[in-house]
């Protein structure tokens, strides 16, 4: 039998940071679903607070925030010390004009998924960022 683009082999604790509520609350349903636990954030300083006191398997990371955008969350991010930096990351975007997913892999996240969000797209992109292989695979990519 082979694997759906859902099928990451274990339930995944999953840190979501968007400044609108319904996108939280729809993101979370989605995970809840497919069994991952969805943390959620509303900032991207409360993002980078829960990171300092609890790991996460993967985040997903709206792009346009007021106070702190997703860029600057990502920046902040990979600059610490800790393994918390290594987190993979996926980037979240109504705006699929500004930059390109390439684009955003090379800002430091590790995939990047568009808005309105549809289930198959980011949960196939969940899965290349939580397979073992996927780092060795982003850095051939880039």
């Amino acid at each position: 039998m082979r694997n759906s683009p859902a099928d990451v082999g274990r339930p995944l604790k999953v840190l979501h940071v968007d400044d609108d509520p319904m996108n939280l609350r729809v993101v979370q349903e989605i995970l809840g679903a497919f069994g991952h636990q969805a943390v959620m954030a509303c900032s991207g300083a409360d993002a980078l607070e829960r990171l300092s006191v609890e790991s996460f398997d993967i985040m997903l990371l709206d792009i346009h925030m007021p106070g702190m955008t997703g860029i600057e969350v990502i920046e902040r991010l990979r600059a610490l010390p800790g393994p918390e930096s290594k987190t993979p990351v996926i980037a979240l975007t109504a705006d699929i004009y500004s930059r390109r997913p390439a684009e955003y892999v090379a800002l430091g996240f590790n995939d990047f998924v568009s808005k309105p969000i549809l289930v198959a797209g980011l949960m196939a992109s969940i899965r290349r960022c939580v397979a073992p292989a996927s780092a060795e695979t982003l850095s051939r990519a880039s």
